[in-house]
């Protein structure tokens, strides 16, 4: 089984590289390989089973819908039929399979896992951090406190935290 999911991986892997190549950038073949990477940890792996041309697209969809990629007035733009039409789906799949995969890694804008570096350049939601639900602006959190955001997001994790 595990050979299986391998040989899947590398095939959704190479399927992306290829749409990166012509449609994206060096930074979004990195996030998809990254999402694809993640998903392939899971204890219930989600692409091993289904049409792999579906999940390229939904990983292509997902990482895309995070930095604002179907929005014309950023770069790169690619619509959500560009992507379906490159890999032969129907948009309502991709888009059903993308929401699937933004929900297990709990992706989103705020979180820079998942993010392009112009987003984290250009996202000033990166520069706050979540306190009790409430964002707060980094620069007015304790020191220490800055210091633990700052490495948690080196290290691609997110960071929030609650007060008692």
């Amino acid at each position: 089984m595990k050979e299986e999911i391998k040989a899947r991986e590398t095939q959704l892997l190479a399927m992306i590289r290829i749409f990166c190549a012509q449609k994206l950038d060096d930074d979004y073949e990195r996030l998809c390989e990254k999402v694809i990477k993640k998903l392939g940890r899971k204890r219930n792996v989600p692409f091993a089973l289904g049409r792999l041309s579906i999940w390229a697209a939904a990983v292509v969809y997902a990482v895309g819908s995070n930095n604002f990629l179907f929005d014309k007035t950023f770069e790169p733009y690619v619509s959500p039929d560009d992507i379906s039409a490159f890999f032969g789906t129907k948009k309502s799949s991709v888009a059903n399979k993308a929401r699937l995969i933004r929900d297990l890694l709990k992706m989103n804008p705020l979180s820079g896992e998942f993010s392009t570096r112009r987003m984290l350049d250009n996202n000033p939601l990166t520069a706050c951090v979540l306190v009790d639900g409430i964002l707060i602006p980094i620069f007015m959190l304790p020191v220490e406190i800055q210091e633990l955001v700052k490495k948690a997001r080196a290290e691609g994790k997110d960071i929030t935290f609650t007060t008692e």
